[in-house]
């Protein structure tokens, strides 16, 4: 359903910022899409495109040459990844250490609890449209995590991340399948629970990759019981081997309130060749006969306002623009591109007390890589894989069946607009076992960094 007057056609407006009323810079991106340059010619490789999101105009050759790669491993990568164009590559090939970030994928889902206070407000907020202006606003701050054009470690089977430093937060999140990979979640505090089941669909396309994300996210607000569901758009992370790598994810997120039918519906705009329209995100909130009530605008690596509207869709007079997320200050020129709570994420000194030996903290490619040392890493990501498939054949052998820790499958079977889903549920176990350590009141100090990675559940016969 197209909102009326639709916010990327809209030529009136404030001059409060915003990407709302860009009817100039939809201009320049529908221009700009005419003018992308291939590198056709410059290299011996057929339907590859290099384009600088940032709007430079720097020729196809300087762009391409600006990726992380050197030019020997770019060629012989290019010739290895040929077999996989058109191929979901989640977890059938073996990627290079130097693309990746040291973070595990669980570790990234936890970044989303960032500005979780955006669902404590949604939580205590009683006009039902400026719960979804919150709850919104959350499911767009996680986007600015997402821009990092570094591949975090695909998760080891069984392998978990807690975090219970963020406020009276707690998360747990666990890896409950390898093939297909699938992740499960759940964060909670007295205002909200959080619950995704993620499983991750690509599309390799040669110099690019198309992520859609098949999963199922769900907020309960404890207060009323309002549960809403969300529907992100998909991801495109482009010039994987020529060119500078950069992210994109044109296209709608879905907020509804299950509830009441009432819902959010936001567009994400593409990027142009010029930079025109990126980050841009602007929509509606709208009630439960599809009226406007308030239309939202922003960036996702900046800031998003709101605004009461009538049913066109225009400002209600006498209101105004106002913020209602902004994107914390980040350090200066970081390796990794990574913000504070990034930072929180995946140290050791903020790990709670008695950390799972299975938690992404203690994975040894992981804490090679953020010290530097990419043989190492590379070495470990290795072994850990090789377990992986050991242990793999031991339970094919055993007639053993791997079974979550923290999470039941359901035998729910949710449909995406990719493709089904098998839905993980929280048990409630890591509640009691939080809870239990938390009320032993023992001192007894653990060595964090001395500790052995291990999320196997069974017999590892690489290891005899």
């Amino acid at each position: 359903m197209a909102p009326p007057n639709d916010p990327k056609q809209s030529e009136s407006g404030s001059g409060s910022g915003g990407g709302f009323f860009a009817s100039i810079a939809s201009s320049l991106s529908n221009f700009g899409t005419a003018m992308t340059r291939s590198v056709n010619g410059l290299v011996p490789y057929e339907g590859l495109e290099v384009v600088n999101p940032e709007g430079g105009t720097e020729d196809a050759e300087e762009e391409a040459s600006k990726g992380r790669w050197k030019q020997e491993d770019r060629d012989s990568y290019w010739k290895m990844m040929q077999n996989y164009v058109g191929s979901d590559v989640t977890s059938m090939v073996t990627l290079p250490v130097l693309i990746f970030e040291p973070m595990s994928m669980l570790q990234k889902m936890a970044e989303l609890m960032e500005y979780s206070h955006l669902l404590d407000l949604a939580d205590e907020c009683e006009d039902p449209y400026m719960r979804l202006v919150y709850g919104a606003s959350f499911f767009i701050s996680v986007y600015y995590a997402f821009q990092r054009t570094w591949k975090p470690f695909n998760p080891i089977l069984g392998e978990t991340y807690e975090l219970t430093n963020h406020g009276d937060l707690n998360f747990i999140a666990e890896q409950v399948s390898h093939h297909p990979p699938i992740s499960a979640g759940h964060a909670e505090n007295e205002h909200f629970t959080y619950d995704i089941t993620s499983k991750v669909k690509t599309k390799f396309l040669g110099n690019s990759i198309e992520i859609y994300p098949l999963g199922r996210t769900r907020v309960m607000l404890k207060r009323d019981g309002v549960i809403l569901d969300l529907v992100p758009p998909p991801t495109k992370v482009s010039n994987l081997i020529f060119g500078r790598t950069w992210i994109d994810s044109p296209g709608e997120m879905v907020v509804t309130n299950m509830t009441t039918g009432d819902k959010a519906v936001l567009y994400f705009q593409p990027c142009g060749w010029f930079g025109a329209g990126r980050y841009e995100v602007d929509g509606y909130v709208y009630n439960a006969a599809e009226e406007p009530q308030i239309l939202m605008t922003g960036k996702w690596n900046g800031s998003m306002s709101y605004q009461p509207c009538d049913m066109e869709g225009e400002p209600r007079a006498g209101t105004e623009m106002k913020e209602v997320w902004r994107v914390a200050e980040a350090p200066k020129n970081d390796k990794f591109q990574y913000t504070h709570f990034a930072h929180k994420i995946n140290s050791f000194d903020t790990a709670p007390k008695k950390l799972l030996v299975s938690d992404s903290r203690l994975r040894p490619d992981r804490y090679a890589l953020e010290h530097g040392d990419i043989s190492k890493a590379a070495y470990e990501k290795s072994s850990l894989e090789e377990r992986q498939r050991a242990e793999k054949r031991n339970r094919e052998v055993k007639g053993h069946q791997f079974t979550p820790r923290w999470f039941d499958q359901t035998d729910e079977i949710h449909p995406t607009p990719w493709g089904d889903l098998e839905v993980y549920q929280y048990n409630g176990k890591y509640s009691e076992h939080r809870a239990a350590i938390d009320s032993s009141g023992s001192i007894e100090e653990t060595d964090i960094r001395s500790m052995e990675f291990n999320p196997w559940q069974f017999q590892n016969l690489a290891a005899e």
